[in-house]
């Protein structure tokens, strides 16, 4: 709960992202408990998004009921006093044109809602991915004659082409048009880790104009609890030892090797993966189990929000597998979430990653290789013998994101970026 403290130096901030809540996803979670802690502090804030569409929680939705503003078009909702408006958008689906027509579909109306229904922002903050968000917030900022932020979650279309998912070289030329032209009309250019900053000064982004501001975990919502609870013994979960990976099930993580690793720890049959979410992955992946008669691997759904702590307190191990390559482009911030329930951390990242450094500097577990199933089985093995050492780690990763990544410490950062831009802006006018 965030208690509101006004101050003069307080501006109308327009939030314009592709996820917030009532969806489930992580990247909804974050943008809303942003969006409550500046408000707490004084901002006005109003949030263009699109409908629940990743992950659709019925309690989630039940709390922030959606009504119709522009018929099917836009809908309403309020979120802890903020107003939300919500673009129609279908369930998130597998084929690639179908998203992109989604990705229009928001961006065109959300863009007319927020000149429409928003009121006279100060500012302009757009997270990323998409990628052309950015296109919208600088129109808005034209047109409004406001600064933005572009928040990089992702960096596009970088990660697409390390996935392979991008190779055609005029289209890859357009989309690094795009991102240039972002940056360079972007007023600020908030990046989430240091490897992301280095990556963008190598693109030419001026250090100016970069600031590093990290995700945060609502450690009060997520903390260590019973390992044997309700979620455990529904899921016969109790007699295991529990390896938890929670996320997307998407194109960023190799769960080849979560594969292989399982098929190399058959010989202990205590040892349970436990993948939970969904994703464009999530068929291929259930075949992979089936096929392979893995009786160490299970694939659950995504959980309604309010089990997600008991989730967490029912595992051994985090883990968190991104393929080769990637590290540098994307960072999974479930690592906070694991290192908030108290529980060690198993990372498969590039060594020089941001990933692996984080593993490193809080004590918090083991970073391997990416796309080495034995190094993956090996970790897991030696966490599951040495069960001792396992409690440690867990601790020293909770210590960690209570020190460093707070909703409130990380919502103060992006609070002095917006107070600075909205002076310089008045200045300037």
């Amino acid at each position: 709960m965030t208690t509101k403290h006004h101050t003069s130096q307080a501006a109308r901030v327009l939030l314009l992202t592709l996820v917030f809540s009532p969806d489930g996803v992580s990247t909804a979670a974050i943008m809303s408990e942003l969006a409550a802690q500046l408000r707490s502090l004084g901002h006005e804030i109003v949030v263009c998004t699109t409908t629940p569409h990743y992950n659709r929680d019925p309690d989630a939705l039940s709390a922030q009921p959606l009504h119709p503003r522009w018929g099917r078009l836009l809908q309403e909702s309020e979120f802890q006093g903020i107003p939300v408006y919500h673009a129609k958008v279908r369930a998130k689906g597998k084929r690639v044109l179908s998203r992109l027509l989604d990705y229009l579909i928001f961006q065109s109306v959300s863009t007319v809602a927020a000149l429409r229904l928003a009121g006279r922002f100060q500012v302009v903050l757009a997270p990323s991915p998409p990628l052309t968000i950015g296109l919208s917030a600088a129109a808005l900022s034209l047109v409004r004659r406001t600064p933005f932020v572009y928040n990089v979650q992702e960096i596009y279309p970088d990660i697409a082409v390390s996935l392979g998912i991008l190779k055609s070289r005029p289209l890859i030329r357009i989309l690094g048009w795009v991102e240039r032209f972002i940056y360079d009309r972007a007023d600020a250019v908030v990046v989430i880790s240091d490897s992301f900053r280095n990556r963008l000064l190598g693109k030419g982004v001026p250090a100016a104009k970069l600031h590093v501001i990290p995700n945060f975990v609502d450690a009060e919502f997520i903390q260590p609890r019973e390992r044997h609870n309700s979620f455990s013994r529904e899921h016969g979960l109790d007699e295991r030892f529990v390896v938890l990976y929670a996320g997307n099930v998407g194109l960023t993580q190799d769960f080849e090797t979560i594969i292989g690793a399982a098929r190399a720890l058959g010989d202990l049959p205590e040892i349970l993966f436990l993948i939970v979410g969904n994703g464009a992955r999530r068929d291929w992946l259930a075949t992979q189990i089936a096929e392979g008669g893995l009786q160490n691997v299970r694939l659950l759904p995504y959980q309604p929000h309010g089990v997600v702590p008991d989730l967490y307190a029912s595992s051994d191990v985090g883990l968190v597998p991104l393929r080769q390559g990637t590290a540098q482009s994307t960072f999974p911030s479930k690592i906070y979430t694991v290192m908030a329930a108290g529980r060690p951390t198993i990372v498969a990242a590039d060594p020089d990653s941001e990933l692996a450094c984080i593993v490193d500097q809080a004590q918090c577990g083991v970073a391997v290789l990416p796309g080495d199933p034995v190094k993956l089985a090996e970790a897991v093995r030696k966490a599951f013998l040495h069960r001792e050492a396992l409690r440690d780690m867990g601790q020293n990763g909770r210590q960690y994101v209570l020190q460093n990544h707070s909703p409130e410490a990380i919502a103060r950062q992006y609070h002095q970026l917006i107070v600075t831009l909205t002076k310089r802006s008045e200045h300037n006018r």
